[in-house]
Order: C-alpha cells, then sequence, then structure tokens
C-alpha cells in the first residue's frame, strides 16, 4: 500500500515553495514523521516530514522544482522493506561469470555506482563544490541541521586538502576512481579565461529583492546620521561581562544597549515606531524589534518581542537564540513576523556606513557600524575615543525630519552615559 506525501501547509498567505532539497532517496526506509525532504518559502525552509513509515518508492517532484501547498511530491510503500547493501553484493556475486568473479572489476565498478547515490542526496550548491573540488563527500563530517553537509564543509574539506592535512579516519586514498570520468578534469586555466556561472535566486533571494524594491517605491525614504562615543558601553562591558555571563549563562553584548536605547528613545518620539495603513497612523505602546541576523541563505531578521519590557540577559538569550536557529534554519514564520522596528548591524562586517533600507510596513530602521577610533574635540581637547556613526532610514511620510534627529540624539545620550537606561531618562 502506498501513502502519498504531500506538501504541507507553509503558514499564512503562503502557496507554495520549491524543492531544496531531497533528505531520502527511493528505496531508503522511512520512519512516520520523519524529515525526507527540505522545502525552501518566502521567508524559512521547512522539512516535509513522512506520514507513515515504510520505504520511499518514488519522487514526483525534482530539486528545484515549485510546489503547491497539498501538492504530492513522493509516495511511500508502506509494505516495502528497504535494499540493504549486502543483499544486493550477494546478488551480484551470484549472477555474475566465474570468470569475472575473479577479477576485482565487479567491485570496483560498484564502488563506483555507489557514489553518485552518495553525491545526489546533496543540496545542488554541495553537490556542485563536492565536483569541482574533488572531495570525497563520505569523508565530510557536517555541520548543518541533523548533521548535513554545508558548501562551507566542503570548502573546508578542500583547503585541508590542499594544504597537505592529513585526511579524516574515514577519507579515501586519493586513488583514481573508475567514477571520474563522469567528471572531466578542467584544463589549466590561461590569463585569457573568463568564466560565468548562472545560478538561479532562491526564493528567499527572489522576496529580500521584492520587498527592498518594494520599499523604494513605496516609502518617501530619507537617511539621517549621527555618531556615538562608544566609551561608556565598552567600560561597563568589560567591567561587567563576566558577572553577567557567571549568573546569566549569556555574554554581554552591544545590542542589548541598543535595543534598551532604541525602547527608551521610541516613547520620546513614537512615530518612529508606527506604521500607515491606508489612510490611518498606527501608534503602538510596545516595540517589537526586528534583528537582523545573517543566514546560509540570505538575511534573516528575527523578531524580539515587546523589548521594552525585557532585560539586558532576556535580550541577549533571545539574540542568541536566534542567531542559532538562523544557522541552522529552523527559524519559523512566526518568529519572523510583526515586528515594528528593525536593528541592523553591519559593523560585525567591518562596515563604516551605510544607508539601510526600511523594511515594509515598518517607519524606521537603524544602522550599526563597526567601532572605529578617531579624534574627536572633547572640553576644548584633542582625544582619541571609539566612535561608531549611527544611521537612522525613516519614512519621511510620518516621520519628521525634526522627529528623527530628535530619535537619534536619544539614542547617543543613552549609549554614551548607560546609566539613562536604568534610570529612564
Amino acid at each position: 500500500m502506498a501513502t502519498d506525501v504531500k506538501v504541507p501547509a507553509l503558514g499564512e498567505s503562503i502557496t507554495e515553495g520549491t524543492l531544496a532539497q531531497w533528505l531520502k532517496k527511493p528505496g531508503d526506509a522511512v520512519a512516520a514523521d520523519e524529515p525526507i525532504a527540505s522545502l525552501e518559502t518566502d521567508k524559512v525552509t521547512v522539512d516535509v516530514p513522512s506520514p507513515v513509515a515504510g520505504v520511499l518508492s518514488e519522487t514526483v517532484a525534482k530539486e528545484g522544482d515549485t510546489v503547491e501547498v497539498g501538492a504530492v511530491i513522493a509516495r511511500i510503500d508502506e509494505s516495502g522493506k528497504a535494499a540493504a547493501p549486502a543483499e544486493k553484493a550477494v546478488e551480484t556475486t551470484a549472477t555474475a561469470t566465474p570468470a569475472a568473479a575473479e577479477t576485482p572489476a565487479p567491485r570496483e565498478e560498484a564502488a563506483a555506482e555507489s557514489e553518485p547515490d552518495q553525491i545526489t542526496t546533496l543540496s545542488p550548491a554541495v553537490r556542485r563544490a563536492v565536483l569541482e573540488h574533488h572531495v570525497d563527500p563520505t569523508s565530510i563530517k557536517g555541520t548543518g541541521k541533523d548533521g548535513r553537509i554545508t558548501k562551507d564543509d566542503v570548502l573546508a574539506a578542500a583547503a585541508a586538502k590542499d594544504s597537505g592535512a592529513p585526511p579524516q579516519p574515514e577519507a579515501k586514498a586519493p586513488a583514481p576512481s573508475p567514477a571520474a570520468p563522469a567528471t572531466p578534469a578542467r584544463a589549466p586555466a590561461t590569463p585569457g579565461d573568463r568564466k560565468e556561472e548562472r545560478v538561479k535566486m532562491s526564493r528567499l533571494r527572489q522576496t529580500v529583492a521584492k520587498r527592498l524594491k518594494e520599499a523604494q517605491n513605496t516609502a518617501a525614504m530619507l537617511t539621517t546620521f549621527n555618531d556615538v562615543d562608544m566609551t561608556a558601553v565598552m567600560d561597563a562591558r568589560s567591567r561587567y561581562k563576566d558577572l553577567f555571563e557567571k549568573k546569566h549563562g549569556i555574554r554581554l553584548g552591544f545590542m542589548s544597549f541598543f535595543v534598551k536605547a532604541v525602547a527608551l528613545a521610541v516613547r520620546d518620539v513614537p512615530s518612529v515606531n508606527a506604521s500607515i495603513e491606508g489612510d490611518e497612523i498606527v501608534y503602538r505602546d510596545y516595540l517589537d524589534v526586528s534583528i537582523a541576523v545573517s543566514a546560509p541563505k540570505g538575511l534573516v531578521v528575527p523578531v524580539v518581542r515587546n523589548a521594552q519590557a525585557m532585560s539586558f540577559a532576556e535580550i541577549e538569550k533571545t539574540i542568541a537564540e536566534y542567531g542559532k536557529k538562523a544557522k541552522e534554519g529552523s527559524l519559523t514564520l512566526d518568529e519572523m513576523t510583526g515586528g515594528t522596528f528593525t536593528i541592523s548591524n553591519g559593523g560585525v562586517f567591518g562596515s563604516l556606513l551605510s544607508t539601510p533600507i526600511l523594511n515594509p510596513p515598518q517607519s524606521g530602521v537603524l544602522g550599526m557600524h563597526r567601532i572605529e577610533e578617531r579624534p574627536v574635540a572633547i572640553d576644548g581637547q584633542v582625544v582619541i575615543r571609539p566612535m561608531m556613526y549611527l544611521a537612522l532610514s525613516y519614512d519621511h511620510r510620518l516621520v519628521d525630519g525634526r522627529e528623527a534627529v530628535t530619535f537619534l540624539v536619544r539614542v547617543k545620550e543613552a549609549i554614551e552615559d548607560p546609566t539613562r537606561l536604568l534610570i529612564d531618562l
């Protein structure tokens, strides 16, 4: 008896997704609720579980196909049994001629045929990297979700191989394989070679591009700048980071200071935390901060909800949890929707200055940048201080220039004198 595997509900207003990767191949045994495929939607990657236990008898869709919610993508044979590699080897030996059994060629061919099967279980990007760098995927320990191999894992293995580092215990000897003709060696590049590679945009990247262009087309975006002296925050962090980590089990970072500073500033300038809906302005007495996080498949913005009521430790723990989920690709739709204001920290990548783009329907986004020692004049003296540029992009239809500048000044005051965060000034 065969049971259809259908695309599950992917969230509100999402009707289709892209089949990113098959986690199982036909003939594999699967348990009930075990993931057999990975789907990429506009915002997140979700696993498709098997509805029953059995054997994956057929895959209807291919990697890269767009599939609608409710569509059949595979079938599970509940009465089937997975084919054991040992049984296959016995059958091959039994049917082979005596002359063939005396030579090692059949075993070599069987080994060569098994390697493409292992490669086809990888994602397209990983598979391409494996073939390009001639790395044995069975010798790589995956760091992705459920131990899956990522492209970074392949590149690291290739770098170790090129540097002459000793191979891992399970690595195969670099002897020529019969499978090599399937991937012909590339000729040495000449100075005049010009190469191109076409890669289909992921659904997430398409959605990001669409939303960013929508923000430019619909909002009257303007950016105002200020700089902030990070001395006080850095001193406080240096003084209390060990006690903070010992008590709360999480490191004290800069982001919690900025989240608290934004929560304080929007009380004085509520329009930055508001939004336009039709011909109405929606003001909020709460702050749900979208924190821009870099993930393997692009930028994602999970939401720290009710940030105005959270402690420094609660903010740091929430951000750390979101960062871990972003790397694993396990963020849910609920965790990435509903933000009222965004903070983006380009400084972690070395950015000195930028003009961040709004995340509709939000009306404000704060851009943080790298901390750089610069000469500044204080009390008539030129001193060296750790300075950071801040950028506030805002919707000028709702936020006036005076309000934008006032908001940035409030953030600057709170960061340069963190005591304000404690006594609510």
